[in-house]
C-alpha cells in the first residue's frame, strides 16, 4: 500500500465490444473515506466501467490501481480479494437459502473440516451492531421471504464481512422508501466515517448531491468532468449528462377527465406463493387521467396489474372497461379492446430477448390491423412499426434486425414504451416505466405520457420513484400489504408524507379522509 493513495485509480480505462465503444480512455479517482458518485445516461458506460474495476470485464487498455499498487483482476474473486466489493442493482442473492448462509457462501469459517456457523454468526452480529443493520435478527430466515430493503442490506454485509475496504453500489436506492433511504444514507456515512471507500452509482441526482463527495460524469463513454458536490446543482449535472437543459418541475395543467374507461371494485388477487396480495381493492381510472400507485415493491402492486391486465384471474371481484365486464376475458381480448402494458419485468415479460426488434415490434399485436389481417402477418407495417418506435426513442442500437438482448435494459425500455404508446390505446398501464432509464429519455417518456392523457387516455402508473408520481399523477393511491390505504393530492403531500404512507401510517387527517371522499365522488380511485 502507497501512502496517502487513492483507495482506486482508473487510468485510462477503454472497452471495447466488437466495433463500440463503451468507455473511452476513462480516468476516475476514488478517494480514501469518500463517497464518489457515479452519474450517466444509459449506455455512458458508468456500469462498464464498474464492472471492469470488479473483475466481470477485462479492459482493453489503462491500468487499475488500488491503494497506488497496480492491480490485474481477471475475476470478482480477484477484486474481492483486493478488498472491493459491488452490490448489484439485482441481487446476488440465493432466495432459498437463509441470510446466514448467502452471507457466509464461498467464504464459510471452518474448524477441523466443518463449517464454524457459531463463529460466522458472531462476525456478522458485531457487523450489524458497528453499522446499525438489523439483518440479525433475520439470520435464519430464507432471502425469499424479506422484502427488497431487508435483501439490499443482506448484500451489504455480505460485501463487508468478506472484508470489502472499497464498495460498488448499484442504484442502491431503486426499492426503498424515503425512509429507507434515509437509513442507507446514514448508513453509507457511517462506513465514510470509518474510512471506507464508497461509489454510488444513482440516476437520482438529489441524493447524488445529498451524500457524495465527489461526483463523476460520463457521457457517451468519456469522463465528461469530475465536480465537488458542494456548490453544484441538479441542473449543473443534468447538462454535463444530456449537454442540454432538462425540464424537471411538475408541468402545471388542468385537468379535466371524462368518464370512467376503466374500473375495478372489490378486486382479490392471489399471488404466487398462494398468500392473497391484493386484498378487496377498488379502481376508476377515467379519460384523460393519470391515477398513479406509490408503494414499496411487494405490496400488491404487481398482482393488482396482472389482474386488470388479464394475466392474472382474480379471485373475486369485477373489472370493466367501460362499464363492460371482463373479468373472465383473456389477455387477448383485452388488448383488443385497447389496453396497453409496460410490464413490471422488461426480460422476461416485456420482450423475447432472442428475437429481433422488428418481431418484438408484433409482440400481443399478431391479430390486430395494420400488423394483420384475417390472420395474416403484414411484415412490413410490423418493420415500419419498430423503425418508427427506434427513430422516435433513440433505441440504440437503431437497427431493427437486432436482437433485444444486444440492447441495454434502458434502450429495451424505452423500445417497450414506444411500442406500447404506439399500439393508439384508450387505456394504458405502466409499471415502472422509466426503471433504468436515463434522465433525459425519462423526460421524453413523460412528454409521450402527458400527451396519452391529453389525448384523452386512462393511464394508470405504478412506480417506486415517487418523484416521478409527483410530477405525473393527477391523483395517488397508495398501496400497502394489498390495499389502497390513501388516496392523496399530489401537489398537496410531501414525499415524506407519501414514504409514512408506504410504510403503513397515515396523514393522522391532514390529508386522507377528506381526499377519499372528494376522490369516491369523482369516481376516481376509493379505497
Amino acid at each position: 500500500m502507497t501512502r496517502n493513495a487513492p483507495a482506486v485509480r482508473l487510468d485510462g480505462i477503454t472497452k471495447r465490444f466488437g466495433d463500440v465503444v463503451a468507455n473511452d480512455a476513462v480516468d476516475f479517482t476514488l478517494e480514501p473515506g469518500s463517497i464518489h458518485a457515479l452519474l450517466g445516461e444509459n449506455g455512458s458506460g458508468k456500469t462498464t466501467l464498474m464492472c471492469v474495476l470488479y473483475g466481470l470485464y477485462d479492459r482493453d487498455e489503462g491500468t487499475i490501481r488500488v491503494n497506488g499498487e497496480e492491480r490485474e483482476f481477471e475475476s470478482p474473486r480477484d477484486a474481492m480479494d483486493a478488498g472491493i466489493g459491488m452490490i448489484h442493482q439485482h441481487f446476488q442473492l440465493v432466495k432459498p437459502m437463509t441470510v446466514l448462509q448467502n452471507i457466509v457462501l464461498g467464504h464459510e469459517p471452518t474448524q477441523n473440516g466443518f463449517v464454524d456457523e457459531a463463529d460466522a454468526r458472531a462476525d456478522i452480529e458485531d457487523i450489524c451492531s458497528r453499522y446499525g443493520f438489523d439483518i440479525d435478527k433475520h439470520l435464519d430466515t430464507p432471502v425469499e421471504d424479506l422484502d427488497l430493503g431487508v435483501q439490499q442490506r443482506v448484500e451489504i454485509v455480505k460485501s463487508l464481512y468478506r472484508g470489502a475496504e472499497v464498495l460498488i453500489l448499484d442504484e442502491p436506492t431503486a426499492v426503498l422508501t424515503p425512509q429507507e433511504v434515509d437509513s442507507l444514507m446514514s448508513v453509507m456515512n457511517d462506513l465514510r466515517e470509518d474510512g471506507r471507500s464508497l461509489i454510488f452509482i444513482s440516476h437520482k441526482l438529489d441524493e447524488a448531491l445529498a451524500i457524495a463527495d465527489e461526483i463523476t460524469v460520463l457521457r457517451d463513454g468519456k469522463a465528461v468532468g469530475t465536480v465537488p458536490a458542494t456548490n453544484t446543482t441538479e441542473q449543473d449535472l443534468a447538462r454535463m449528462m444530456v449537454g442540454r437543459e432538462v425540464l424537471f418541475d411538475r408541468l402545471e395543467r388542468e385537468a379535466d377527465p371524462g368518464d370512467p374507461v376503466l374500473e375495478a371494485e372489490g378486486l382479490r388477487v392471489t399471488g404466487d406463493r398462494g398468500r392473497e396480495q391484493v386484498s378487496g381493492v377498488d379502481l376508476a381510472l377515467r379519460e384523460g387521467e393519470i391515477v398513479g400507485v406509490a408503494g414499496v415493491q411487494g405490496n400488491g402492486q404487481t398482482e393488482l396489474v396482472e389482474g386488470i391486465t388479464g394475466l392474472r384471474r382474480p379471485d373475486s371481484g369485477t373489472v370493466r372497461l367501460r362499464g363492460d365486464d371482463i373479468t373472465d376475458r383473456s389477455r387477448r381480448t383485452r388488448i383488443e379492446g385497447g389496453i396497453a402494458y409496460v410490464p413490471e419485468d422488461r426480460q422476461t415479460e416485456g420482450l423475447v430477448q432472442e428475437y429481433s426488434l422488428g418481431r418484438n415490434a408484433l409482440l400481443g399485436n399478431q391479430t390486430i390491423a395494420p400488423y394483420a389481417t384475417r390472420g395474416i402477418i403484414d411484415w412490413d407495417a410490423v418493420d415500419d412499426h419498430a423503425e418508427d418506435v427506434i427513430e422516435e426513442y433513440d433505441v440504440q442500437p437503431p437497427d431493427p434486425d437486432a436482437e433485444a438482448r444486444s440492447l441495454s435494459g434502458g434502450n429495451q425500455q424505452k423500445f417497450i414504451v414506444g411500442r406500447e404508446i404506439g399500439h393508439d390505446p384508450d387505456v394504458f398501464v405502466a409499471s415502472h416505466p422509466t426503471r433504468g432509464v436515463d434522465i433525459g429519455s425519462i423526460e421524453f417518456i413523460h412528454e409521450r405520457l402527458l400527451e396519452l392523457r391529453d389525448r384523452g387516455v386512462g393511464i394508470l402508473v405504478i412506480s417506486s420513484k415517487l418523484e416521478e408520481i409527483q410530477k405525473l399523477a393527477d391523483r395517488i393511491a397508495v398501496m400497502y400489504e394489498g390495499e389502497f390505504t390513501d388516496i392523496v393530492d399530489p401537489e398537496a403531500v410531501t414525499e415524506s408524507d407519501l414514504g409514512l404512507l408506504m410504510a403503513g401510517g397515515s396523514l393522522d387527517g391532514r390529508q386522507g379522509e377528506s381526499e377519499r371522499a372528494d376522490a369516491a365522488s369523482d369516481g376516481g380511485v376509493e379505497t
